[in-house]
């Protein structure tokens, strides 16, 4: 799994968000378009792009999209 297919696969459960405001380094729960179904559309996607299950209390731990990106990589 690379990064940058990686943000781009999360790039797209932000409707509002321009894709390029998403980075490694951005800490994606402060995006103005964060929500609890942002969370489940991210949780849905890594089950279904990655076939990984991640819950929502993974998700709050992580703080960047790097970091989700590890978290997923290392299951």
């Amino acid at each position: 799994m690379e990064l940058k297919d990686f943000i781009d696969n999360l790039a797209e459960q932000f409707d509002d968000t321009d894709a390029s405001e998403i980075q490694a380094d951005t800490v994606f729960q402060e995006l103005d378009e964060w929500s609890s179904l942002t969370a489940m559309s991210i949780i849905a996607m890594v089950k279904t792009q990655y076939g990984k299950t991640i819950t929502g209390r993974d998700v709050r731990r992580c703080s960047t999209v790097e970091d989700l990106f590890n978290l997923v990589n290392e299951l």
